[in-house]
């Protein structure tokens, strides 16, 4: 807030909370996911981006299960951020990691790693 010079009385309005709530909001180790996206309307800074990149990287194998038709839709916007792209790049620049081992450890499409090693 202070980078973007919002005050607390505007956030708080936007927020809908006064502004003891917001001071509040700070100290608390989770917030709800309805102010999360407020939050991230208010400051213009995507955190939904942030918890899908870790899960990207640290959320455990599981079982696939893959239906043939489904009502929900299908998105494919890239979620990976620039802060997970240098991360794999990284490593395997250093080589701690091989391409494959990316691939089998974080589940990124063979197609998009070459894509990012081709861009270094």
């Amino acid at each position: 807030m202070e980078e973007l010079q919002i005050s607390s009385e505007r956030a708080a309005k936007f927020l809908k909370c006064d502004e003891v709530d917001i001071k509040k909001m700070y100290q608390q180790s989770s917030i709800d996911t309805h102010l999360l996206l407020r939050w991230s309307k208010l400051l213009k800074y995507d955190y939904f981006r942030l918890f899908t990149g870790y899960l990207v990287l640290y959320a455990p194998p599981g079982n696939r299960i893959v239906s043939e038709k489904s009502d929900l839709p299908v998105f494919r916007k890239n979620i990976y951020t620039e802060e997970v792209k240098s991360f794999i790049l990284d490593k395997i620049l250093r080589k701690e990691m091989t391409p494959q081992e990316v691939i089998v450890k974080y589940r990124i499409p063979k197609t998009t790693l070459y894509k990012w090693i081709k861009k270094v």
